[in-house]
């Protein structure tokens, strides 16, 4: 079984940056898909950014190519996700997955962690 911690949501200005961080213990992660989904008020839970165990390969929401970089160190059991150019309507909580899935061109997670609230003021 994995454990997910989250850290580092807060609130900041349109325009800033914040970097969330996801700690994985128990079975070890090094192997698994893991990556960052978010929930904002009156949505549906999205996929945001995927990296891939064992290539490091990334998927990325439309919505936020070219502003969000996820990234991992294995030795760490850690991922991050650096956002830049935040806007208002990256506002949501954001919640890390891991053992991740592909499933009917849905990506399916195994396990979540407790989620961090990003706040993204105009």
């Amino acid at each position: 079984q994995v454990h997910l911690v989250e850290s580092g949501g807060g609130l900041v200005q349109a325009g800033g940056s914040l970097r969330l961080s996801c700690a994985a213990s128990g079975r070890t992660a090094g192997n698994l898909a893991m990556g960052w989904f978010r929930l904002a008020p009156g949505k549906e839970r999205d996929f945001v950014a995927i990296i891939s165990g064992s290539s490091g390969n990334t998927y990325y929401a439309d919505s936020v190519k070219g502003r969000f970089t996820i990234s991992r160190i294995n030795a760490k059991n850690t991922i991050y996700l650096q956002m830049n150019s935040l806007i208002p309507e990256d506002t949501a909580v954001y919640y890390c997955a891991a053992e991740i899935r592909r499933i009917d061109s849905t990506w399916s997670p195994g396990t979540w962690g407790q989620g961090t609230q990003v706040t993204v003021s105009s």
